[in-house]
């Protein structure tokens, strides 16, 4: 049978979203299940079903939140070298490599972060993320590297959930992007939505969408006589919506390096180092890496920080420019 929980509200002036007011009665909950709760019809207002998170409360309305039953899935261990930074009773910090998906989902149910998670964990993973999600707090893109943290039970990820939620996780990126940003160092705020040409692909948006805020410096600036205009940034994350960086560089028109979603047309140039050129054109990634991400530990409540630096492929690039820009 269902859970159902039963809420009624009783401030004189609530004035709370729905999904606020219910995660902070129901604290076994992340915000993030309880919005997919409501969006999926489980949520009544008053004996009526609420398919809106945003919706405000009012004194005196009586709210039913019904839990279904689980569904049963079954992940498929799978068998894959984890590269473990980190592990303790309630985290596991992996350096995911590029080219790895995080979660089962359309046309991948084996070989992700999530089958060699069970396959190295078995069962001790946190549950709230759901059947085909555990331990899983956040992602990142399939053709993306670096640090993920992952929860090992339920308190963990709670708590966790709610330092990404509140804003309050440090994470920065690098990325290698085409020519030189203007400014050099500065902040992109802007909403993201959903493409209207292509609904798998996110745009910048002035109006409406999910509020995005990128800060990011330059790290490098590389040019010479056989290379194009090309800077290494680090970009850090307030917020963490979908193809945040990826979206918020082209928008600057400065797409990343092996970005076939965002980045306009293949770019040519006449004199260029002909190993470079071929390095550019064949990059089977997005020059994008989460190379640090700092926290308050769940159980210890002490700040820590995990750094990993760029990959082997990703340095190469690197190195050829730095050599080519002297």
């Amino acid at each position: 049978m269902k859970k159902i929980i039963k809420l009624f509200v009783e401030d004189q002036n609530p004035s709370k979203r729905l999904d606020t007011f219910i995660s902070s009665k129901v604290i076994d909950f992340s915000r993030t299940r309880i919005k997919n709760l409501i969006l999926e019809g489980n949520i009544k207002v008053n004996n009526k079903v609420c398919y809106s998170p945003a919706k405000k409360i009012n004194l005196n309305d009586n709210l039913l939140v019904e839990i279904p039953l689980p569904k049963k899935a079954f992940i498929k261990p799978y068998k894959y070298n984890l590269d473990i930074m980190f592990e303790d009773s309630d985290i596991i910090i992996v350096n995911k490599p590029a080219g790895l998906v995080v979660h089962p989902g359309a046309g991948n149910t084996e070989n992700t972060l999530v089958n060699a998670l069970i396959n190295y964990c078995k069962k001790n993973l946190s549950s709230i993320g759901g059947e085909l999600r555990p331990g899983i707090i956040h992602r990142l893109d399939k053709d993306t590297s670096g640090i993920l943290v992952v929860a090992k039970n339920d308190k963990a990820h709670i708590n966790l959930s709610k330092q990404f939620s509140d804003h309050t996780i440090n994470r920065k990126y690098e990325a290698l992007v085409w020519g030189a940003l203007r400014p050099q160092n500065g902040i992109i705020k802007s909403y993201i939505k959903r493409s209207n040409k292509n609904r798998q692909l996110m745009e910048t948006s002035f109006v409406k969408g999910k509020s995005a805020i990128t800060n990011y410096k330059t790290l490098e600036i590389f040019q010479g006589n056989k290379i194009p205009t090309l800077s290494l940034v680090e970009c850090k994350l307030e917020t963490g919506r979908t193809h945040q960086i990826r979206v918020h560089m082209s928008h600057k028109g400065n797409s990343i390096i092996g970005d076939k979603s965002y980045q306009k047309k293949n770019k040519k140039f006449k004199k260029i180092d002909m190993e470079l050129n071929s390095m550019l054109k064949n990059i089977n990634r997005q020059f994008l890496h989460a190379k640090s991400l700092g926290f308050i530990h769940p159980s210890t409540n002490k700040k820590v920080c995990f750094e990993v630096s760029l990959p082997k492929e990703l340095l190469k690039l690197v190195k050829k420019l730095r050599n080519l820009s002297k």
